[in-house]
């Protein structure tokens, strides 16, 4: 198991009933992920939301609010939550509702914090 895949681990664990998490690169390929899942659908979920991210800070930007940090976006049959993490890098947990969001996201900025240091 990688330094990263260490990494979401834990945030999984710390998370109630989380499903998996995900670390991608700026142009929404995949570095690593853990889950219970097939690694082509994980790859793909990464994917459109890197893409909803670069929407968020493209917005974000032109408005003059600074980058994105974090976003969640809940669905009937999954909410996810995306944290970016440096250079264009975004960390992604996934947890079925009625989803813990407070421990999701304290997971997942501590997760973004660890992938940060291990980065460099």
């Amino acid at each position: 198991m990688t330094p990263f895949a260490r990494i979401l681990e834990r945030a999984v664990a710390a998370t109630p009933g989380a499903i998996g998490g995900a670390f991608a690169a700026a142009d929404g390929e995949m570095v690593d992920f853990v889950a219970k899942g097939d690694a082509h659908e994980w790859a793909l979920l990464t994917a459109h939301y890197g893409v909803v991210l670069a929407n968020l800070e493209a917005l974000l930007n032109t408005q003059h609010y600074g980058g994105t940090r974090y976003f969640v976006v809940e669905n009937s049959r999954l909410d996810v939550l995306v944290h970016t993490v440096e250079g264009g890098y975004y960390a992604l947990l996934a947890v079925p509702p009625p989803a813990p969001l407070g421990r999701a996201l304290g997971a997942l900025e501590v997760a973004a914090a660890e992938l940060r240091r291990e980065m460099r």
